[in-house]
């Protein structure tokens, strides 16, 4: 039998070990602090944790335009043949970026105390069960991770200016809620997230497999990130009462739920005119209007669900449009 000891976990002794946290600091955009208990998030965290931290319902944003980006480049390479390492690289560079602001909203949200006021998953940061450095730590890597793959890139291919792109890719992935004035706190970021989910992770790319970038880059790379404006504001629209509240103004907190739902039904369906274009040039893309079967569901749950988990359905149906558009048009491009 074990002898017991102080350790031991009696609910007298976890109500003396939670003890209250502040991440938050004061005069910043949030107005608030990570305050509670440790003993509101219980349990050790675990690599399940971490995983969805991650946020893996993200990932399509990050896979579709290199998909999209590699086909279309396949048919701008002069001798028509593709760059499988290439490729492999561009998705290395768009995934681990991906997963790097998705750990630094998670830091930076979770110091500015946010994420207390947030209805969905709790985060690593906000809810008290990791020291925040840690968190900052793991965002760092997977930039780092993003930062070499681009450089073996710009290496192969001998466009130098690459590094300057990547560099600013970063920045923009810090600064999103990141700084003293995080753009993704004054309406910005759907601007950013259609600039770098669209046209710069869809051209750049095309760019690595035929060193230019055609229109099929630039329009599929315009589809994409209105596909990429609607994940967030979907998920804006989930935490729109607590955004507000945080002093967190997103484009959904600017201009109201019902404007935002309006602009996610369009996000979404919009870049589907992109692919009627190009179903006159290649037959075989009104295959892709296979994507709709998600993102029209999509709208209907927007439209008439009321509840955080309705938001979340609908950003996961938005997730799979892009990737079906995204892997979709691109293989119509290179076959």
């Amino acid at each position: 039998m074990a002898r017991p000891n102080s350790k031991t976990n009696t609910p007298a002794a976890s109500g003396a070990r939670a003890k209250s946290r502040t991440y938050g600091r004061s005069g910043n955009p949030a107005r608030a602090a990570v305050t509670g208990p440790v003993a509101a998030a219980p349990g050790r965290v675990t690599w399940r944790d971490w995983v969805a931290g991650a946020r893996l319902r993200t990932l399509p944003l990050a896979i579709s335009p290199v998909a999209l980006g590699t086909g279309a480049g396949a048919v701008a390479v002069v001798d028509g043949a593709w760059h499988p390492t290439r490729f492999a690289l561009a998705l290395v560079v768009a995934l681990a970026l991906q997963i790097g602001v998705n750990y630094a909203n998670d830091y930076s949200d979770g110091i500015r105390g946010t994420d207390a006021h947030r209805v969905g998953p709790a985060r690593l940061t906000g809810s008290g069960r990791v020291n925040p450095k840690h968190v900052l730590a793991v965002a760092l890597a997977f930039f780092a991770v993003a930062a070499v793959a681009g450089l073996a890139l710009t290496i192969i291919t001998q466009q130098w200016w690459l590094l300057a792109v990547g560099a600013v890719a970063i920045v923009a992935a810090w600064f999103y809620t990141g700084g003293k004035r995080p753009y993704g706190y004054f309406g910005l970021g759907e601007l950013f997230v259609f600039v770098f989910f669209g046209l710069v992770a869809t051209a750049g790319s095309a760019f690595v497999q035929a060193l230019w970038v055609n229109l099929e880059a630039w329009l599929g790379g315009v589809g994409l990130g209105l596909i990429a404006c609607a994940v967030l504001m979907a998920n804006n629209l989930r935490d729109v009462t607590q955004d507000r509240a945080a002093g967190k103004r997103t484009l959904a907190v600017l201009v109201g739920p019902v404007a935002g739902r309006v602009l996610f039904c369009l996000f979404l369906l919009l870049p589907f005119v992109i692919v009627v274009f190009w179903s006159l040039l290649y037959p075989t893309a009104v295959l892709v209007l296979f994507a709709l079967l998600a993102a029209i569901p999509a709208c209907l749950i927007v439209a008439m669900g009321r509840t955080p988990r309705d938001l979340i359905i609908a950003l996961q149906l938005a997730s799979v449009t892009s990737l079906v558009y995204g892997i979709g048009l691109g293989l119509v491009f290179a076959l």
